[in-house]
């Protein structure tokens, strides 16, 4: 009878993990890996559009992976219903020329572009009152283009300009799941994937000395993220 007595009282006092209720408000800061699945047409000419006629067909820009820092705030509706604005700092991505094995323009690096995407996703939480929290999300995104100006530094193209045309709006899609520690703390980690497209322009004695649209390029990031947050 005293070690049930003993073991109700430790019970009582032991903390538990706290679970996010209408009215919340959590902040998270992740580590996340921003990995472009890019689609370009720069060797192909489509109704006009493209660098067929002085590259190869299968010649495309490609644009590296980034790891970047990420702050986000959600407000939850009901504990099942919460809105996640996503506020990363600017993502700096290499920009090159890869698959031009035989045209005149080659191979190369282009420079870099700076894009910063804040995004907003409504989730659902399937378990908000588990220590394991899974949820999916959807949203919107917008994603401003910085430093978007490149060059081309070899071939026959060399010292001309080529640049990220304009900003995008696209969808998100999320999915991931919270760890839901003591006194309101929780671990996190969480995957999106963000359609992201733009034009690319070039002004060269190839266009006529004037802005040329040459690409639709779509990025569309994997963006992968591992971190920690706080409910308050």
């Amino acid at each position: 009878m005293h070690k049930k007595i003993l073991v109700s009282l430790l019970a009582l006092m032991t903390p538990v993990a706290a679970m996010a209720e209408a009215g919340d408000w959590v902040v998270r800061a992740r580590a996340v890996n921003v990995s472009p699945n890019e689609d370009s047409k720069l060797g192909r000419t489509v109704n006009g559009l493209g660098l067929g006629n002085v590259m190869s067909p299968g010649a495309k820009l490609e644009v590296d992976s980034n790891t970047i820092p990420e702050v986000d705030v959600s407000y939850y509706f009901t504990k099942h219903i919460a809105a996640e604005l996503i506020l990363a700092l600017g993502t700096r991505h290499d920009v090159s020329i890869h698959g031009d094995s035989a045209g005149v323009i080659g191979n190369q690096n282009l420079g870099s572009v700076n894009m910063l995407p804040p995004t907003l996703t409504l989730q659902w939480h399937f378990l908000p009152d588990q220590k394991f929290d899974p949820y999916v999300g959807a949203g919107v995104n917008y994603t401003f283009a910085l430093d978007r100006n490149l060059k081309f530094a070899t071939g026959a193209t060399a010292g001309e300009k080529i640049r990220i045309d304009r900003d995008s709006v696209g969808l998100a899609l999320q999915a991931g799941f919270d760890i839901n520690l003591q006194d309101g703390w929780l671990i996190n980690a969480d995957v999106k994937y963000v359609w992201m497209d733009t034009d690319v322009e070039m002004r060269s004695a190839l266009t006529g000395n004037k802005w040329t649209k040459i690409d639709s390029l779509d990025i569309n990031p994997w963006v992968v993220g591992v971190g920690f947050g706080k409910k308050f």
